[in-house]
């Protein structure tokens, strides 16, 4: 196995192994009883304490660089100071020397023009395995000078004394020195978020790039859709479409001659409750070589429970994009002509499906309206309505206004469909006493929405549409396959008196959220506010 030196680094003494194969990283981790291979021959590992991201918990490092392009936020965007960043970087880099690490060298962006090598420096074996079925690879190790580097110590503690950190555990993004620094949590998706933090500054700052967390895939004539949602809406579920080739399931860039291209080599899918009948494509990548997470085995056996969410309902499996059999090769297309806003809400008062004019997709995309999903950060134990900027504020570095308007430039003079998705809660039957009866809107009906949309089904020349009072989005009055009682949300309730209170009351949320922004919009944006009446 390769060594290499990293004192340049200021780590001394080290046993480096780089660039080893996923064969070779799963049988050290089995070995060294980090993880457990299932029936089929999976690696199972658990991540610890942390299941989920720990965004309180996540830094910029505030100088000449950041200072003034940073959209500076306590809850999101927090400011650390580089001396504190220096002084803990010199603690990482000596708890690191003298141990065995794992160095992998790979980049980020199917369009080679936005291009950014890193090179990842690993304490466990599993972070490396899961970097290596993220982001793009090389086959050998020493094939680029890397840009950035990423160094991740979970088991390394900080002092947030005298530190600089909030608690234990941190992710630190160094924009002047690119170093990111990771510790205190063995989960995995801080790596990825992190990296695509970081695409989030550099593209739109420096290469007129719109960056995005959506999914996206490609049909038979060409035409490219992009999925907007959190963790948990169905970005990667619904994105997964056999009938398309996916280009990417979470996060890519829209350039400037209307490109479409993935950041990353692979996926990384929630898996809690899924079956080879739901969701098929995913399913089937379930192999070796990829990597679950915090599953629950079978009592006896060593076969997976998928339903199980004793330790998390944020259960999930990292894979190299190949292990899907329909996936768009090149990673990248053009010729957009639908956008899906997945939307889980939690109010059970938005239709499932609902087409958005470009005032409202503007506001929406700003507002970004969903329910944070139990499990998908560290302290959500049941749906909770919130309000993320661009579908996905926590990797967003600068002002969510600019994200918005290279939206809005983005769908000017075209013909680019955008609708509004609900994959949360329909409110149905009487109401018992203070309760409701409601469910999820089932997946099969999502589907079916969603391919009515893509097939042109849902054109303003074939169907009927109304205005939905209060928000003014235009509903389709009629759906091939779909029960048109759900199609608007207030023939499900029974008590009418009930649903408008709740309509206002969420709308009274939506308004509340949006006054942080108002002050940075224009009358564009504004006029795609819902009204109280």
């Amino acid at each position: 196995m390769e060594s290499i030196s990293l004192k340049h680094y200021g780590i001394l003494n080290s046993l480096n192994y780089c660039q080893l194969s996923p064969d070779k990283l799963q049988n050290l981790i089995v070995k060294n009883k980090m993880g457990i291979e299932t029936k089929s021959g999976v690696l199972a590992i658990n991540t610890g304490l942390f299941t989920g991201r720990s965004p309180k918990d996540r830094f910029i490092v505030k100088d000449h660089i950041t200072n003034d392009k940073i959209f500076w936020d306590e809850k999101i965007n927090q400011s650390f100071d580089p001396k504190k960043f220096d002084f803990l970087y010199k603690k990482v880099v000596k708890y690191l020397s003298g141990k065995k690490l794992y160095i992998r060298d790979g980049y980020l962006c199917s369009d080679s023009r936005y291009q950014l090598n890193i090179r990842f420096i690993n304490e466990y074996p599993w972070s490396d395995l899961f970097v290596h079925n993220l982001f793009f690879r090389f086959s050998k190790f020493g094939q680029i000078s890397p840009e950035w580097i990423l160094l991740c110590a979970p088991s390394f503690k900080a002092n947030p004394f005298t530190d600089g950190t909030k608690k234990k555990n941190f992710s630190i993004l160094n924009f002047l020195k690119k170093i990111i620094l990771i510790g205190g949590t063995g989960y995995t998706g801080e790596i990825k978020k992190s990296m695509f933090s970081v695409l989030n500054f550099i593209l739109p700052t420096y290469k007129n790039v719109f960056p995005m967390h959506c999914a996206a895939n490609i049909g038979n004539k060409k035409d490219t859709a992009l999925f907007f949602g959190l963790s948990g809406t169905g970005k990667t579920t619904i994105s997964n479409d056999p009938n398309r080739k996916l280009i990417g399931d979470d996060e890519h860039g829209w350039s400037y001659n209307n490109i479409i291209f993935n950041f990353e080599g692979g996926c990384y899918a929630k898996i809690f409750g899924i079956s080879k009948s739901k969701e098929p494509i995913i399913y089937h990548a379930i192999k070796k070589g990829a990597m679950l997470e915090n599953v629950i085995f079978k009592k006896e056996t060593k076969e997976v429970d998928f339903f199980n969410n004793s330790i998390t309902e944020n259960m999930r499996i990292s894979y190299p994009i190949y292990f899907i059999k329909n996936f768009e090769k090149k990673l990248y297309s053009s010729n957009i002509k639908n956008i899906f806003f997945l939307t889980y809400d939690a109010f059970g008062v938005l239709p499932p499906i609902s087409k958005l004019n470009k005032e409202q997709s503007a506001y929406y995309f700003l507002l970004g309206y969903t329910s944070k999903v139990a499990g998908t950060e560290f302290d959500i134990i049941k749906p909770k309505a919130t309000f993320s900027s661009c579908f996905g504020a926590p990797f967003m570095p600068l002002h969510p206004v600019m994200y918005t308007k290279m939206l809005i430039k983005k769908l000017k003079n075209t013909k680019i469909n955008v609708w509004m998705v609900n994959t949360g809660i329909i409110i149905y039957g009487e109401n018992q006493g203070d309760s409701l009866k409601k469910k999820r809107i089932q997946l099969k009906d999502t589907r079916k929405l969603v391919k009515c949309a893509l097939n042109g089904d849902l054109s303003l020349s074939k169907i009927r549409y109304e205005k939905y009072p209060f928000f003014n989005f235009k509903i389709p009055k009629y759906c091939p396959g779909i029960s048109s009682d759900i199609l608007n949300p207030k023939n499900t309730w029974k008590n009418k008196k009930m649903y408008k209170n709740q309509v206002q009351k969420l709308i009274k949320k939506i308004i509340k959220n949006f006054d942080i922004y108002r002050k940075y919009t224009d009358k564009e944006i504004l006029s795609g506010e819902p009204k109280i009446k």
